[in-house]
Order: structure tokens, then C-alpha cells, then sequence
């Protein structure tokens, strides 16, 4: 009688006898290697060892606009397709020159759903392929700063580095921890928080001329707030031109342009009348306009002027105070280096379309953005840090005491 574990082991036996015919027919053929068939070629059945991973899980959401890639390990890659998942778009993209990457060309849409199809060959020749479907970080979910100056730009020795955040940061630390501002100079640098979406970056000082600034953003992925990640990961850079720092006097009512140390030249103007005093303090140039509307109903004013070409204006609080060129003075009776007659602006005489030699289009032409004018002995108070580019109002103990690191 053969019980059971009898006839397994009878079958095994037999079973190992045939594996050691096949062998040994093996081996009288040729080479034993279980990779080879037996005619000199690759078993193209074995796995391939080259492993593709693609950033972006399967089925994931939330996934990196400026991460997302493919690696491959113990092999290369030989095709990645990219496309937007609903139009069918083509994402273009390239593998690196030792075939273990592939990255998009460009930064991928906030949510947006992508498909990757990657394909890889091993060194025997073998190959394999991985797809991923996936969705990137939702427009809810993320956040993203505005920031000036913009890289590559020369700006002058009062630019502070100013970031707006389209949402509310409540991790302020997490934050501003992932944005450094260096600048060749060695100057230290400090940010300081207006609230919760504004973050400005100075030395204690003006910048020094000549100086690069560097500005790294690394902000994919951090959580500003609870579900709310950054987006941005980049390099910025721009350098300090001369240094320009021009003093206007309510009192005498000329302003002077200091460059460099240098008296470079006096100008008379005309400051904010007694009812429209203009602002006390460092104010820095935040954008310049050959020519711009103003209405003075967008500043709370009522009536009280609609000037729909103003020449050579420069802004310096964003509350609406400009330095421009005034064209509809009283001929006979100019109030430059006389008296304030403006809503709180500071005019410079000017002709109607800019086109003139006047003090106004010298002085715009003479200025960058991120130059300083500095108002004194008006009536009025000191403009606040905040209203424009204008921390500069402030201590540097209150300055840094506002950093968050």
C-alpha cells in the first residue's frame, strides 16, 4: 500500500531525476546559464533589471509642478511620452545624456492631470515599461508669491525684495525659512512680515552699488498653511546699479539728487498744498510711466482732478503718491521751488506729451526703479513701512523683530 507521503515522495524523486537528465542534456549542449537559450542568445522571458520610477505615484494627486520626472536604475531610458491627460497635448521634455532621467522642458500646470509612459532597456537588452496617471497640486491647495525685482533687472540701492502671497500663510517660519537673500556685498539681509501675505527681505542699510543679489526659492512643497503647499522652486538674481538718493525739501520746496555721494544736480518743485500735505520719509521708485492716467477719485479725493496723460511718473507709495511732470501749472505764475500747490504729489515742471528738456522727463530719465526719495520737513506724517517699497521708515530692531527665523 503507498500512502500519500509515499507517492509525493516518489514523484519528487522522479521529478528530480528528469531535472538532472535536463542538465546534463543541458550541459552537453553548451553553456548552463539560464539567461542563454541555447543558441547563443538572450532568454528575452527573464525580467529586465532596469526599474523606472516616475516621481509622480499612479493615480496620485497633489503632485509637483516643477519635481515631477523619471529616474531608471540598472538600465536606460529609451522613450517618455508626457501628455496632458484631456487635451492630449504633448508635454515636451528630455532624457539626460547618461539616460537615467527625463524631466519636462517647462513647469507643468497647476491642477492638471498628466499621464507619463516611460520605457527603459536593461544592459542584456531587456525591456520594461511604467505608466503613471496623475494630477498635479489644485490651484486651492497651493500658493505662489509675486515678487520684485525680477531676475535679471538692475535696480537701484533702495529695492528691497518684496514678496506678495496669493493666500494666507500661517506658517510664517516654514516659509520664510525656504526664500534666502544674499548679496555679494556680505551685507546681512533680514525678512520681515507685513501680515500674513507679505514678506519683504533688506539689509540694514541701502544695498551697496555694484553689489548681485541672490534670491533662492524653494518653496515646492512646503505647507505655508493646514493643506496649503508652495509651488515654486527657482533662482533669481539682479544687481545694484549706482546708488541715487534725492531729498526733497517742503521748505525750500527743490529737491536735490545725490548720486553716488555726489551732488548731481538741484531741481525746483512743487510739493503737497496745505490741504493735500505730502508724506515725510524714505520712499523708494516702484514703477515708472511715460505717461499714465490720474483720477482723483481712485484716491478718495472726489472730483477734484482727471488728468488723462500724465508724463514721466514715477510711483512711490502704493496709496498714490507719485513724483511726475505737471503740465497744466498757471504759466504766469509756476509754482516750482515756490510753493506746494499739488494733492500730495510731487511735480516737477513739464510739457503736455513728455516731449520737451524739461526737469521732469531729467529727472525720469535719470532714475531706476528702486531709486530713493527721501521728503522732509513737510507737515504731514511719515509714510508707513508698508504703504509702497518704504520699510526703510523703519528701526532695524523693529525690522528684524518682524522676521519670523
Amino acid at each position: 500500500m503507498t500512502t500519500p507521503d509515499i507517492a509525493a515522495r516518489r514523484a519528487l524523486g522522479a521529478c528530480a531525476a528528469l531535472m538532472v537528465g535536463a542538465l546534463t542534456l543541458t550541459a552537453c549542449g553548451g553553456s548552463a546559464n539560464a539567461s542563454n537559450n541555447g543558441k547563443g542568445e538572450k532568454d528575452s522571458t527573464k525580467a529586465s533589471a532596469a526599474q523606472i520610477a516616475i516621481s509622480a505615484k499612479d493615480g496620485s494627486t497633489g503632485a509637483s509642478i516643477n519635481a515631477t520626472g523619471v529616474k531608471v536604475s540598472g538600465g536606460k531610458l529609451t522613450d517618455v511620452k508626457m501628455t496632458a491627460a484631456e487635451t492630449k497635448q504633448a508635454v515636451a521634455g528630455a532624457v539626460s545624456a547618461d539616460g537615467s532621467s527625463w524631466k519636462p522642458k517647462r513647469q507643468l500646470e497647476r491642477g492638471t492631470k498628466y499621464e507619463i509612459d516611460a520605457t527603459a532597456k536593461d544592459a542584456d537588452g531587456r525591456i520594461t515599461t511604467t505608466r503613471s496617471v496623475f494630477t498635479t497640486v489644485s490651484f486651492a491647495n497651493s500658493f505662489v508669491g509675486t515678487y520684485a525685482p525680477d531676475n535679471g533687472t538692475t535696480v537701484g540701492a533702495g529695492m528691497p525684495v518684496s514678496f506678495t502671497f496669493d493666500k494666507s500663510i500661517s506658517d510664517r517660519k516654514a516659509v520664510q525659512s525656504h526664500i534666502t537673500v544674499s548679496s555679494s556685498s556680505g551685507q546681512q539681509v533680514v525678512g520681515h512680515w507685513f501680515g500674513d501675505r507679505r514678506l519683504d527681505f533688506r539689509p540694514q542699510e541701502y544695498w551697496k552699488a555694484g553689489s548681485k543679489v541672490t534670491m533662492k526659492i524653494d518653496l515646492d512643497g512646503v505647507e505655508g498653511a493646514k493643506g496649503l503647499h508652495g509651488v515654486q522652486k527657482k533662482t533669481v538674481t539682479f544687481t545694484i546699479g549706482r546708488s541715487q538718493v534725492s531729498t526733497v525739501d517742503a521748505n525750500t520746496q527743490t529737491m536735490t539728487v545725490v548720486r553716488d555721494g555726489k551732488t548731481i544736480k538741484t531741481i525746483p518743485i512743487s510739493t503737497g498744498s496745505p490741504d493735500h500735505t505730502t508724506y515725510n520719509g524714505q520712499m523708494v521708485i516702484s514703477e515708472k510711466f511715460t505717461q499714465t492716467p490720474m483720477d482723483s477719485r481712485t484716491v478718495g479725493l472726489g472730483n477734484a482732478y482727471n488728468i488723462p496723460d500724465v508724463p514721466h511718473a514715477m510711483r512711490l507709495t502704493s496709496s498714490g503718491t507719485f513724483l511726475h511732470g505737471n503740465y497744466w501749472y498757471d504759466k504766469g505764475n509756476p509754482p516750482f521751488g515756490r510753493a506746494g500747490t499739488s494733492h500730495g504729489c510731487v511735480g516737477l515742471a513739464d510739457v503736455q506729451g513728455g516731449q520737451g528738456a524739461t526737469p521732469a522727463k531729467w529727472f525720469f530719465d535719470n532714475s531706476v526703479i528702486g531709486d530713493v526719495v527721501i521728503m522732509k520737513n513737510s507737515p504731514d506724517a511719515t509714510v508707513a513701512p508698508d504703504n509702497g517699497l518704504n520699510g526703510w521708515n523703519m528701526s532695524w530692531s523693529a525690522w528684524t523683530a518682524g522676521s519670523a527665523v
